[in-house]
């Protein structure tokens, strides 16, 4: 792929105040395999490599396991997930797929049954920031290393 333009260099304020909201996220009280599930979704929906390879590594090294990172995108399907990370990934998903239907009553619902609404309020801008790595990531090809 061809080289694209580095944000961190053409715009270091910009790049600056995303790893602003990254490390605000990161003194969240979701736990670091819930952050990982939200990263991995968003980034498989996203279709980003670079993401998903970053955040799988992660999820390994904070202790979640193989098969249920192979069984991520697939987690309605599965009883490998608790109750509350399927209302993660839920939550994370229509965040991610906002255009289609926004967030449904029902899956706000399910939310609310495990979460507070500040853990709520920091699920939705984990999706969101995901999601804006993503497109970053996407957009400027990033590539991942060997």
């Amino acid at each position: 792929m061809q080289s694209r333009v580095k944000i961190e260099q053409a715009k270091p304020e910009v790049w600056k105040a995303m790893y602003g909201l990254a490390g605000s996220l990161s003194k969240s009280t979701l736990t670091p395999i819930q952050k990982s599930l939200i990263k991995i979704r968003a980034s498989q929906i996203n279709s980003c490599a670079y993401c998903i390879n970053m955040h799988t590594k992660e999820a390994l090294k904070a202790g979640d396991t193989q098969q249920r990172i192979f069984l991520i995108g697939v987690w309605a399907e599965t009883n490998l997930f608790t109750e509350e990370e399927k209302a993660i990934l839920s939550l994370t998903e229509e965040v991610t797929l906002i255009h289609q239907h926004g967030i449904s009553d029902s899956t706000y619902a399910q939310a609310e049954k495990y979460f507070s609404p500040e853990t709520i309020a920091e699920i939705i801008m984990s999706a969101v920031e995901i999601n804006a790595w993503n497109r970053i990531a996407i957009s400027t090809h990033l590539s991942i290393a060997h």
